[in-house]
């Protein structure tokens, strides 16, 4: 069981203030220090969340994919041997669950044709005059619906190298194909693209698929309470 704590444990090394590592903090946990799994969490809830999102796009599924990819993750953090980089490692644990899923759900015939709707829809906050935070707005919204309407193994390739800015080798390596697989796949998916979305997404690629904080904080309470079960 987990102990009760305060506090979020704390992301810091000795007396610095920087951050610790992944390999410490991965160390400190297969120790017996459970609590400093959340760090992991919490520093990566959004790159897990948006890589699933991009194969299943559903965000409630892609939430359930988050949280059983974190937990295969802990029962299997003993064999975490640090041969690549642990993001990478967990990366490919949340794909392998997101293909299962979304092979699972071919095979029951659940998956619908792609409908971009209210859900395709991603609000934000912005102090941007009545104008131009519209315009701001509809061009998100455009590009949410522009990238969901690539196919599954473009979209995860635009995500991981446009959005979360990975090179070409950690995607090739989070999704188990050749660099110049990769290269190929994100011309397309960029080609795919309208000539002037493509031109203008900028910053603004980086809102793609919300991670707001009660998602952040839900995700993590969710897995916290699993392995309180465990």
């Amino acid at each position: 069981m987990l102990a009760e704590q305060a506090d979020p444990p704390d992301d810091r090394s000795g007396l610095t203030a920087e951050p610790l590592a992944d390999e410490e903090i991965v160390r400190r946990v297969v120790a017996g220090d459970t609590a400093a799994f959340e760090l992991l969490m919490r520093r990566y809830n959004q790159l897990l969340f948006r890589v699933a999102r991009s194969i299943l796009g559903n965000d409630s599924e892609a939430e359930d994919v988050v949280q059983e990819a974190y937990l295969h993750a802990f029962e299997h953090l003993p064999q975490f041997e640090g041969r690549s980089r642990f993001s990478t490692w967990l990366t490919k644990i949340a794909v392998h669950e997101a293909m299962g899923r979304l092979r699972k759900q071919r095979r029951l015939r659940l998956v619908a044709p792609a409908d971009v709707g209210e859900e395709a829809v991603i609000s934000y906050a912005d102090d941007r005059d009545g104008f131009e935070e519209a315009s701001l707005k509809e061009l998100h919204h455009l590009l949410v619906a522009a990238v969901d309407a690539l196919p599954q193994e473009l979209r995860v390739v635009f995500t991981l190298r446009m959005v979360e800015r990975l090179s070409t080798e950690q995607t090739a390596e989070c999704l188990n194909l050749r660099p110049g697989n990769v290269k190929v796949r994100l011309y397309r998916a960029r080609s795919a693209l309208q000539r002037w979305i493509d031109h203008r997404i900028g910053e603004e690629s980086r809102r793609l698929y919300a991670f707001d904080g009660e998602r952040c904080d839900r995700i993590v309470r969710n897995v916290l309470a699993g392995l309180g079960r465990a």
